[in-house]
């Protein structure tokens, strides 16, 4: 197989990311990266990575097949309509944007030109999730009645030394919590409506610390959800899961779904069910899935290259995407209401029902 022609987009901490990845598996090569901060540049040079000021002067110089863009949310879309005019698939990180009306563009703009887009909520690529996803599919849950997710790590006060991390827009839940919304949006499906609360009482910075919510799933389903950057936890996917060597791996468990037929707890794909008559005074049955672990990042630029070939459709769409922002733009929006707040389902004549 010939290597697939890269570029990337952005050099800070997600771009550094995907190049580490590209410049270590053999199947991709690096044509360059386009990054205008000293920093960032100086980094790339050290790894003798071709380096432009912009995307337009690296997609000049250049002949990628395929783009990452690891730009600020609000870039996302601008940046990724040049590269789609000139016929490049766009793998483009998470969130898919910063507004439902810049996704609704992106979503446009892959109708208008047949270019196919990827967002990065990577955890979709870990074999966990998917096996969990065919459990649920199976029926083998029965109807899911609830979730319960919990979200609870310590950030240390550097990592708040960076101004725009004590804004409005850098807390946990657009940061963070924006992966677990969408494990349970692969999982489960559109999200109905919101309800929440956020608060700032340990930190007193201007975005949130801690933050809780209720989500009502079309399916039926009530999920909770809470979050906190300043709890001394390992319950979190990102210190239990595996999937990033810098988190010491935790043997606990983080995301929980209960059925009528059965229960399954995450990462662990412990699954519980009655042998028999189900019965409160009966023994439950427990059975274990075992996966082989896998760096999702590669898995993701791997299914990014067969997108940008036309051999699989993206794992997340720029319209799967959306659902994601408006669930997570909803309970933002609810915490700060104090109102319940509703999810309408996308159309493409722009209303939404």
């Amino acid at each position: 197989m010939h290597k697939f022609p890269l570029a990337v987009i952005g050099a800070g901490v997600m771009g550094r990311a995907h190049i580490e990845r590209i410049l270590k598996t053999p199947e991709f090569a690096l044509v360059g990266v386009a990054e205008p901060g000293d920093v960032g540049r100086q980094w790339c040079a050290e790894r003798h990575i071709p380096t432009f000021e912009n995307h337009a002067a690296l997609l000049a110089a250049t002949r990628p097949q395929g783009v990452v863009i690891a730009t600020p949310n609000a870039t996302h879309v601008a940046v990724a309509a040049d590269c789609m005019a000139s016929g490049l698939a766009v793998l483009i990180e998470k969130p898919v944007t910063d507004t439902l009306a810049a996704a609704e563009r992106l979503i446009q703009l892959e109708k208008d030109t047949g270019v196919p887009v990827l967002v990065g909520h990577h955890r979709r690529q870990n074999p966990i999730l998917q096996k969990a996803r065919q459990i649920v599919e199976e029926g083998r849950l029965g109807q899911v009645v609830s979730a319960n997710v919990m979200a609870n790590f310590y950030k240390p006060d550097a990592y708040f030394d960076v101004a725009w991390r004590r804004q409005v827009g850098g807390g946990p839940v657009l940061i963070n919590l924006i992966h677990d919304i969408d494990m349970l949006v692969y999982l489960l499906g559109d999200v109905r409506a919101v309800q929440g609360s956020q608060s700032n009482a340990v930190r007193g910075f201007e975005v949130e610390d801690t933050a809780s919510a209720l989500f009502e799933f079309a399916c039926g389903t009530q999920a909770v959800m809470t979050v906190s950057d300043t709890a001394v936890s390992p319950w979190c996917w990102d210190l239990c899961a595996g999937e990033q060597s810098q988190y010491p791996r935790q043997n606990v468990q983080s995301h929980f779904l209960s059925g009528t037929q059965g229960a399954l707890s995450l990462p662990d794909l412990a699954l519980w069910h009655y042998p028999g008559e189900r019965h409160w005074h009966h023994a439950l049955t427990r059975e274990q899935s075992n996966l082989h672990e896998i760096d999702v990042y590669v898995q993701q630029l791997r299914h990014f290259r067969a997108v940008a070939e036309r051999r699989e459709t993206p794992i997340c769409s720029a319209l799967d995407g959306w659902r994601t922002l408006q669930a997570t733009q909803a309970w933002l929006q609810a915490a700060r209401s104090g109102q319940r707040q509703t999810c309408p389902t996308f159309s493409a004549s722009g209303k939404h029902t």
